[in-house]
């Protein structure tokens, strides 16, 4: 298990690092909040909370506190206390269209004004319960009322249509593409029908290891968000897919600190999320143009299907790893008005 858990230590330290450096351009009390809550988020949540918290101190440097600092690193806790509703909910509607500090233009829908907006009241509650501020305006502010998108997924022809691509390459692929594909249709494949065929995140999978495969019980074993191992049950056409694929990899020579790596890129280090995101984008250009594919809509395509044939809300959320099943009810929420309408035919007033 050593080298899977370096894996995620490799990226928890990388999340470190990179949190470390923004704090040296935040106001120091946020160290003591980051510190603060440091057990019961994720560094990769910290990171975001510090990105987010730029945006905001420059804000209120600028409207609330009339410039009054050269350097955000010198606004002080007290002045969080000076800060009032309205400048929260002006800070929501700056968030829809701005400029950063590089002079590049930045959005934010909904979605993305909740989440910086969260970050923000994070801050405040810690703070206001450590009874270090004495008001806390973050808290009388709502959330943007989060207007939800039909989930993006593959339907069965396109799942066919993807698979093919992988497999055997496409019209419009030019001859260098062809070349490269020969080398990499292999674990393309494995890695394409792996995330179609359990539903786990992209990150899950980069983070396999050879000796997480159980082809006894055809199960693997990943680690989910948070940290926490779980065990996902594979079918058949993974475990052929699977079982191809190992025996290419027996073949390949891993560099320094892939050793256990089940999936490998081309320089022979373990494959990146980035790399996948590429992969499933190139593969899945071929098959929509109206469709956004990434790796979580394949995660979607997976928990849809499976809803489709069991109809248990429970049983998606507990292989997707969701905690709460609210989650995946909202996430589903289409299907079920679909087995609503089949409901309309299944009482017949008038026996035959």
């Amino acid at each position: 298990m050593g080298d899977r858990a370096s894996y995620h230590e490799q990226v928890k330290i990388k999340n470190i690092v990179k949190l470390r450096e923004m704090e040296k351009k935040l106001p120091s009390f946020c160290t003591v909040f980051f510190r603060g809550i440091n057990d019961r988020v994720s560094t990769r949540t910290l990171v975001s909370y510090a990105y987010d918290l730029t945006i905001f101190f420059n804000f209120i440097n600028e409207n609330v506190l009339d410039n009054a600092y050269k350097d955000i690193r010198d606004i002080r806790l007290e002045d969080l206390e000076k800060v009032e509703k309205f400048d929260l909910e002006n800070y929501l509607e700056y968030l829809a269209y701005y400029e950063n500090n590089e002079g590049m233009a930045r959005t934010n829908n909904e979605r993305g004004k909740g989440r910086k907006l969260s970050s923000v009241k994070s801050m405040y509650n810690y703070f206001y319960e450590s009874e270090l501020i004495k008001a806390n305006p973050a808290s009388i502010v709502h959330v943007p009322k989060i207007h939800e998108k039909n989930i993006i997924r593959l339907e069965g022809n396109e799942v066919s249509r993807l698979l093919d691509v992988v497999e055997n390459g496409s019209e419009q692929t030019t001859k260098h593409q062809s070349s490269y594909h020969k080398k990499t249709v292999v674990r393309d494949t494995c890695l394409v029908t792996l995330l179609l065929g359990t539903g786990i995140r992209v990150s899950e999978c980069v983070g396999l290891n050879l000796d997480d495969i159980d082809f006894e019980n055809n199960a693997i074993r990943i680690v989910r968000k948070g940290g926490n191992e779980a065990r996902v049950y594979f079918g058949k056409e993974v475990r052929e897919s699977m079982l191809t694929y190992l025996e290419q990899r027996k073949s390949i020579m891993p560099a320094s600190g892939s050793e256990k790596a089940l999936f490998l890129s081309m320089q022979n280090k373990r494959i990146s999320v980035r790399a996948v995101e590429i992969l499933i984008k190139k593969y899945a250009s071929q098959v929509t143009t109206l469709k956004k594919i990434t790796p979580h809509k394949l995660r979607s395509t997976y928990g849809t299907e499976l809803y489709r044939e069991s109809n248990d809300i429970y049983l998606v959320a507990s292989v997707l790893g969701h905690k709460d099943v609210n989650t995946t009810r909202k996430h589903y929420a289409s299907m079920d008005e679909e087995q609503r309408k089949k409901a309309a035919n299944y009482v017949k007033l008038r026996k035959d």
